[in-house]
């Protein structure tokens, strides 16, 4: 049918067997932004949002997404995490909008037949959602943008690396 491997021959959506493939060392790291007024951001760093700490929050989101990715993208793997890791930075250069941000970047490992990419980006996905709850009372108009994957390394394919053609 096509090179999509979680398609059956019928067309019918699959998980993937994986049992054939070697086990190898897997790093996958994912990065997104959440864009906020110039205030919420010096809320954050004063640790002025009624909620909490926000990044510690985040943090502890993103690593608990991560250990959860197969709970919620239907055909993904379940995989021994090996570890996740979450930096938060500042973007203080206002975008068009007047909107200045917070960048997360996510690297997740395991030693696994199967990459954890998926594991990556639904981290650092939820690790900008927990931001914008945390911090949704005061600036409703927060937006997530360019959530993507930045490299992957490991199994069959080896090295991939966002802007390198492959």
């Amino acid at each position: 049918m096509s090179d999509l491997t979680h398609f059956s021959e019928s067309g019918r959506a699959r998980m993937v067997d994986v049992s054939e493939k070697s086990t190898t060392q897997r790093v996958a790291i994912a990065s997104g932004i959440l864009r906020m007024q110039l205030t919420t951001l010096e809320r954050i760093r004063a640790g002025g949002i009624a909620k909490g700490d926000v990044l510690t929050v985040a943090d502890v989101g993103a690593v608990m997404a991560a250990k959860h990715t197969p709970d919620i993208i239907p055909m993904c793997h379940s995989i021994a995490l090996s570890g996740v890791d979450v930096v938060f930075s500042e973007i203080v250069e206002p975008d068009a909008e007047g909107c200045v941000g917070i960048k997360a970047v996510v690297t997740a490992t395991c030693v696994g037949q199967t990459g954890v990419e998926m594991e990556a980006l639904c981290a650092a996905n939820v690790a900008l959602l927990t931001i914008y709850d945390m911090c949704k009372a005061i600036d409703r108009g927060m937006r997530i943008e360019n959530v993507q994957l930045e490299e992957k390394r490991g199994g069959k394919s080896g090295v991939w690396k966002r802007g390198e053609q492959r």
